[in-house]
Order: C-alpha cells, then structure tokens, then sequence
C-alpha cells in the first residue's frame, strides 16, 4: 500500500498518508486507486469528522504524478479528450464533503495541486515549497493552474506556472498570497493541522459538511467549466513523450525561491 489511513476515533480526525517517500510521494496508477477508494470509504465512516492529509519522510508533500508509471497510461488520439490519472486523487471529485486539511513539508509541486486544490485549508512548515514545472518540460498546466486559481492571486499562479522550475514558492510567500493559512516551525504542520481538525472534528457534523458544501458552492460553477477546458489545452498544448523526456533530461537542476 503506497496511500496510508490512520483513524483517531477519540478525536474524530484521520490523517491520510501519501507514503512513498523513497519517490517523494509521486503518484502512480496504483496510489491514485488507493487514494479514490480511500476518500470513497471515508464518506462512510461516520466516526470521522475532519481529515488531515500529508506526505511521509518530510522532504516531499508530493512531487504529482510519477513519470515512469504514467508514461505507460495510452492515450486517446483525439485531440479533445485526455485520460489523466490525477482526476480522481481528490476528495471532492471523490463526492468527500468532511473537511480536509493538507499539512505540507517539503516540496509540493505539479500535479500535487490536484490534491491541494480539493483541500479546504493548507498549513505548511517553513521550509515548504511550492512550484509547478510543466512548462519547462513542454508540458501544459492547465488543471494545476485552474486548481491553484482558486485559492491565489491570479498574477501569483501566472507567475508559478509560467517560471516553471526555475522559482520556487517559499511558505512564507504562500502565506503572504493566501495559498497557505497557517506556517509552523520546520517539521510541525502535521501537528498543526491535527490540532486545527480536532477543533473541527469537535463541532456539530451537519453544520461543518453544511458549510463546506457552501464555501464550495461558491467556486464551483467557475471551476468546473474551467476544468472542462483543460483537457483540450492539454493535448493540443503538450510536447510529444519523447521531447518531453528530452527536455527532462537536458535541464539543469538550478532554481532560485521567493
């Protein structure tokens, strides 16, 4: 099992693990069917109340998808449709209306945003980092940047995606353009966001999923036709496999933080 899920009945709060370290949490086919199912079996799980979700081994949050795995997903030919394993990672596109907190370490980068982007808060240690590379890889960002719209500044996401990997995003700065809400001492976010969902967990279940479905009712209607779009921008936009690869292996490592 490469997806984690520890249950605290006394407070109400599980915490979800990404747990593949060893790759910085980056998804596979697999994890991303573990990941479905496990937000799938939390919405029958009435004992918890609120969610913490994080990544194991403190360097990485989640670095997206992982390239070896999903270089082997076909794809259809028609230019219009995309058969994109991140889809379905997130608790909201899982119909999970519990609260969900992401406790972020590390880098969080490219298509961790799918994850972070169906969260309702961040809080992030101080040497977090954030930062979307498709660009520098011939890749489009499309529904990193829509996700990542809707909770920052829309000339900040601009900046993410279009520097690609050359800048990274410090938890200070994510703070400062609302992205994070919260930013502890190194190594201490899992424990803020266990505490903040302890506090949630604590409230009246009905009024808390009542007001998540509200917060995003609000968005929603933007998001989804913007979703609707990425798929498009995606196929017609990216680079074939084997530039890409190119590209991934032909870039230096160099990148500055703001």
């Amino acid at each position: 099992m490469t997806v984690s899920l520890e249950r605290d009945k006394a407070t109400g709060v599980a915490v979800v693990t990404l747990d593949r370290p060893e790759r910085l949490n980056a998804i596979t086919l697999a994890m991303a069917g573990e990941l479905a199912a496990v937000w799938r079996g939390l919405r029958y799980d009435d004992e918890i109340r609120a969610v913490v979700l994080t990544g194991a081994g403190g360097r990485a949050f989640c670095t997206g998808v992982d390239r070896d795995d999903a270089g082997r997903l076909p794809q259809p030919s028609s230019p219009y449709t995309i058969d994109d394993p991140l889809l379905t990672i997130g608790p909201k596109a899982n119909d999970l209306w519990k609260p969900v907190i992401a406790a972020v370490e590390g880098m969080a980068c490219g298509g961790a945003f799918y994850l972070l982007g169906e969260a309702e808060f961040l809080i992030a240690g101080a040497t977090a980092a954030f930062f979307d590379p498709h660009t520098t890889y011939g890749m489009v960002s499309a529904f990193e940047t829509i996700h990542m719209a809707q909770r920052m500044p829309f000339g900040e996401v601009a900046r993410m995606a279009l520097m690609g990997s050359a800048e990274r995003i410090s938890a200070r700065r994510a703070y400062e353009t609302g992205l994070v809400s919260e930013v502890t001492e190194p190594g201490g976010a899992l424990a803020a966001a266990r505490e903040a969902a302890a506090v949630v967990a604590s409230y009246p279940t009905e009024a808390v999923q009542g007001t998540v479905r509200a917060l995003w009712t609000a968005r929603e209607a933007v998001r989804s036709q913007a979703l609707a779009q990425a798929p498009h921008l995606v196929t017609l936009g990216n680079l074939p496999a084997d530039r890409q690869a190119e590209l991934f292996t032909g870039r230096g490592a160099g990148y500055r933080t703001r």
